[in-house]
């Protein structure tokens, strides 16, 4: 199923239910965030993130038989801004992604054009959103 599917959004969600009771209840992490199969956990030490990153890791392989993306799976400073749900997240502020301002700045120039209609601009920036 493709992942903007609504449907695949509410099955990640379900099947995804077993991974929130695990960092929130076994892990006792105060700061976590998910939505659909992305998430986020804050904590003041990276060393403990790292330890949670391994036991996250090791039940989703386990429990659910999935696997955390090598290259996207990252222990960051919030100084450096977290990249969650299309913006670059600070402490006290977020920040648009500078790809998705790129594609509004596209999407703008070709119904200036002519070669978008407005619905178009409108329908694909909702795809895959739940509204």
């Amino acid at each position: 199923m493709p992942l903007g599917n609504l449907t695949s959004q509410f099955f990640a969600n379900i099947y995804l239910n077993e991974l929130d009771y695990f960092v929130k209840h076994k892990l006792r992490s105060k700061y976590y965030i998910r939505y659909v199969d992305d998430f986020v956990i804050l904590h003041s030490s990276m060393k403990k993130l790292e330890e949670w990153k391994e036991d996250i890791n090791n039940f989703l392989r386990q429990k659910l038989k999935l696997a955390m993306h090598k290259n996207k799976t990252k222990v960051v400073p919030l100084s450096r801004g977290i990249d969650f749900v299309g913006f670059r997240n600070f402490y006290y502020f977020r920040l648009l992604r500078k790809r998705n301002i790129k594609n509004m700045k596209n999407k703008i120039l070709g119904y200036k054009e002519g070669k978008i209609s407005f619905n178009k601009i409108i329908v694909t920036s909702r795809a895959g959103k739940l509204m």
